[in-house]
């Protein structure tokens, strides 16, 4: 066995995770509850892809302590992520976000018009395998976050990787998939994020750790040329 038993994760009970919300002032704002509220109403079978409450501010958190700029983001849904990237933003940064649902990302505008980060904000309608390749080439973006269609994961991978400059950061979400990842015979969506978990992990242009934050968070920062990840 490679854990420690001694230290394993402690189980989540609901008083502990509102004890953990609040005490690390993770606690949802109500534009953020509101928004969570309505992708219940509109898309009840989809709003558990809404972001968690400690997993949107650790977003808004990691983007200020990058003091990251320029942000691509896979997977707009209802802009719960988008608008928590977006706040971290210094003046004059930008989040690019991809989506192919525009009635979904339609909620997204709504709230960041609201929320007052729509001008750092602009979406992008369509694959994101195709309108990645849009992008510039050069290593540039300082932070990703990719977080839509699991088959897809690999080549948003492979898009985005280089072009993130040395030191920056790729967060890819739902690692853990609701702990299928390990299932003997997983379903599709788990199969294939099971297999974009060793492809990122056999990645030698990133250092990588897998952090169990909701449903599993993977940070991946990129190596400047010459930096070994292991």
């Amino acid at each position: 066995m490679l854990r420690n038993d001694t230290l394993r994760n402690i189980a989540l009970t609901p008083e502990l995770h509102d004890y953990l919300l609040t005490q690390g002032r993770m606690t949802p704002d109500p534009l953020l509850m509101e928004l969570a509220e309505r992708t219940r109403a509109a898309v009840p079978d989809q709003a558990h892809m809404v972001v968690a409450p400690e997993e949107a501010a650790l977003l808004t958190f990691l983007v200020r302590l990058l003091g990251a700029r320029r942000i691509v983001e896979v997977g707009t849904f209802t802009g719960s992520s988008s608008l928590c990237l977006a706040r971290g933003l210094p003046p004059g940064g930008s989040l690019v976000t991809f989506d192919v649902n525009a009635e979904w990302a339609s909620v997204a505008q709504e709230f960041w018009e609201r929320d007052g980060v729509a001008d750092r904000i602009e979406l992008r309608i369509g694959p994101a395998a195709e309108t990645l390749r849009l992008l510039p080439s050069e290593p540039y973006l300082d932070l990703a976050f990719i977080d839509a269609d699991k088959p897809g994961y690999i080549d948003y991978w492979e898009e985005l990787v280089p072009r993130m400059r040395p030191g920056a950061l790729i967060l890819v979400d739902n690692t853990l998939f609701s702990g299928q990842v390990v299932d003997e015979f997983p379903g599709e969506k788990a199969a294939a994020v099971h297999a974009f978990n060793e492809y990122a992990r056999k990645d030698d242009r990133v250092e990588l750790v897998m952090l169990p934050v909701a449903d599993g968070l993977t940070l991946a920062r990129r190596l400047p040329s010459g930096e070994s990840p292991f």
